[in-house]
């Protein structure tokens, strides 16, 4: 008699002492990590009737809002930018941000079903997401083309430094989007703070106001929200300011590892119990 051929089986253990990270997984599932997060965008904007521009028209009328009111009305400085620019530039890194870390929050209970019947890494289910907001991000970035050559704007050699600032904010979604999709798994009231939240961090980051305004001996303390270096540094790659303020961004850089690292440890920690408890 022919033996049947016998399916690879993959056990999963508690781990012991320091929990390995195993990243290496991540890259030898790559084309899963590909799917879902083109599975991600076709869902998000299938049968709409505008479909992927939506991802232009929301930054584009909330930087027509931001214009007319803190612009125009409330006359908030735009270090001699002009204003619409001023806020565009700023609302591309938060919405990759912002809409990375909403889907990556509630992934994993959102694909309850792959999970609990197929193993694969599953850092790879909010890491999608964020993947997902890249392709976003990137789309959105050609109106910002526009509108610099609009207002005869030519970045510098700073530019460069561009895709490092895009990875920080990428990082930044990934490391709270861990914590919060290993904690929604447990607590599912998780998924309602995150709107509040993320309301009090966007004005919590310089956003609709640049940093300048904000009195010296905050700005250390306003350095602790990531973002705001990701924002700043936005501004100076693409917009030729002549300053870079350069202890605040260390302070974000260092908090966005700090985060990252530890969302890394805690969903590794939370992971081996998720089937279980999804």
């Amino acid at each position: 008699m022919i033996e049947e051929e016998r399916l690879p089986v993959t056990i999963i253990q508690p781990s012991r002492g320091i929990i390995p990270l195993r990243l290496r997984e991540i890259w030898e599932y790559r084309e899963l990590l590909y799917f879902l997060a083109w599975r991600d965008i076709r869902v998000r904007y299938k049968q709409t009737v505008l479909g992927v521009a939506w991802v232009v028209i929301q930054p584009f009328l909330l930087m027509l809002v931001f214009t007319f009111f803190f612009g125009k009305l409330a006359k908030i400085p735009s270090e001699g930018i002009p204003y619409p620019i001023f806020a565009y530039t700023a609302l591309l890194p938060w919405q990759l941000f912002a809409k990375g870390l909403n889907e990556a929050s509630t992934s994993l209970v959102a694909n309850e079903r792959i999970i609990t019947k197929v193993y694969f890494p599953r850092l790879i289910v909010p890491a999608s997401a964020v993947f997902a907001a890249l392709v976003d991000f990137a789309i959105a970035f050609g109106l910002l083309i526009l509108l610099m050559l609009y207002y005869g704007i030519m970045p510098g050699l700073a530019v460069l430094t561009l895709p490092l600032f895009v990875l920080l904010a990428a990082m930044t979604a990934l490391g709270v989007g861990f914590w919060f999709s290993a904690l929604d798994v447990q607590y599912r009231d998780i998924r309602y703070t995150i709107p509040f939240l993320t309301q009090l961090w966007f004005f919590a980051t310089p956003i609709v106001y640049p940093l300048s305004m904000v009195p010296e001996k905050w700005r250390i303390l306003l350095s602790l929200n990531p973002m705001c270096g990701v924002v700043e540094g936005f501004r100076w790659a693409l917009l030729g300011k002549e300053h870079l303020m350069v202890l605040p961004l260390l302070i974000s850089v260092a908090v966005v590892f700090l985060v990252l690292i530890g969302g890394l440890y805690f969903f590794r920690h939370v992971e081996k119990t998720l089937a279980d408890v999804i």
